[in-house]
């Protein structure tokens, strides 16, 4: 299914997806005399491929089952739109990454 419209192998395929939807940086927090902040933190190598699978898994099974038959379907079209920059991985990608730029004030909190 992957490899019909892209003309690489499926293997390659993913692996550009998930690259591609990695993570750099995400937010966590951090309780500071009383207060919560949200602070950036680099998202290390399993945490990242972790979540880039729970991403693919959860953008994939939010698509309605009209317009896809079968969960590989819905899977291989998640994948083939990270490959173009889109879909729901992409904007969680792009939501952690928003998160952790607007909180970089509390970045000297990270130990």
């Amino acid at each position: 299914m992957v490899e019909e419209p892209s003309k690489k192998k499926a293997l390659d395929v993913l692996q550009e997806a998930l690259e591609k939807i990695k993570p750099q940086m995400e937010v966590r927090s951090r309780r500071v005399g009383g207060a919560s902040y949200q602070v950036p933190m680099p998202v290390r190598g399993r945490r990242a491929s972790s979540l880039v699978v729970r991403w693919l898994v959860t953008e994939a099974n939010k698509r309605p089952n009209k317009q896809y038959h079968s969960y590989a379907e819905k899977l291989a079209a998640e994948i083939l739109d990270a490959l173009q920059e889109q879909g729901g991985a992409i904007e969680k990608r792009n939501t952690s990454h928003r998160m952790a730029e607007a909180n970089k004030a509390f970045s000297h909190f990270r130990w």
